[in-house]
């Protein structure tokens, strides 16, 4: 099955319409494809650096910020005491790494719209208007997973280990660049499971999947949510574990029944126009 959605997401990038006869289709040089790549990724990198500068003039902003999950977790302020930097290139290697996640965030939409233009360029107009609203609403999945992650799940994990540390009578002495890594991972990695349903919904809308493809899979698609929920929480902690998991399945579950309504109306589009066409 993973082959058979491989092969036509490949064949959507090998063709492209005619300009002289929409019906007929030409299959685009390799070096063509290779021009494209090469300018994709220039747009890429140069959008990503651009926005990475931009987290490195607003460094101490971005600190401020990172330092909201701790006085969620610790109102007293204990956590804030103890993280240390514990090399003295830190500051200068964590304002890199701020930066660098500031700019995979703030410029994701526009590196997934590149993205998207260089894998399908032979959709329809009516097939690119689709795009645009969902990578809003892309944009708004990511960013409610990451701001969930952020306010909730995060400072709870991080309440977690540290009574866990203290339930074994060690001193807990975390550090900076551990610190910003892990919240990081969390807030990032939820908020990109979170685009979960979106993709499942545009590979429909594109026919690369279908509503009897998802039924049949359902139960892997769970699996993989939950692996995937164990990854992004690395806690025993089920509460955490089940805040992760559960709303993906959920939305995922509802993109199944979303599918089959778009298939039963494509369907009887289909039978309209079949219709209007013995009719005429």
């Amino acid at each position: 099955m993973l082959i058979n959605i491989l092969q036509k997401l490949f064949k959507l990038r090998e063709k492209r319409p005619s300009g002289d006869d929409p019906d007929k289709e030409l299959v685009k040089p390799f070096l063509e494809h290779m021009e494209d790549l090469r300018w994709t990724v220039i747009k890429c990198l140069a959008v990503l650096v651009i926005s990475m500068i931009a987290g490195l003039v607003n460094r101490h902003e971005l600190m401020t910020l990172l330092r909201y999950p701790l006085v969620i977790a610790d109102p007293e302020g204990r956590m804030v005491e103890i993280i240390r930097a514990d090399n003295p290139i830190d500051s200068f290697m964590i304002s890199f790494k701020m930066a660098f996640y500031m700019g995979i965030v703030v410029s994701l939409p526009i590196l997934l719209y590149f993205i998207a233009d260089f894998v399908l360029p032979a959709l329809t107009k009516k097939e690119k208007r689709v795009l645009i609203p969902g990578f809003l609403v892309g944009i708004l999945f990511f960013l409610a997973g990451a701001y969930l992650s952020f306010t909730y799940i995060t400072p709870h994990t991080l309440k977690f280990f540290w009574d866990d540390t203290n339930s074994m009578d060690m001193i807990p002495l975390w550090t900076w660049r551990h610190y910003i890594s892990f919240v990081t991972w969390l807030t990032m990695g939820f908020g990109l499971m979170c685009e979960v349903p979106l993709l499942v919904i545009l590979l429909a809308s594109f026919r690369i999947v279908n509503f009897k493809f998802l039924t049949a899979t359902r139960s892997y698609a769970i699996v993989i949510i939950l692996v995937l929920a164990a990854i992004v929480s690395p806690t025993p902690d089920p509460i955490t574990f089940l805040a992760i998991g559960t709303p993906i399945i959920i939305m995922y579950e509802m993109c199944i029944w979303i599918v089959w309504l778009l298939e039963f109306k494509r369907r009887k589009r289909e039978r309209e126009a079949a219709v209007d066409e013995l009719v005429n």
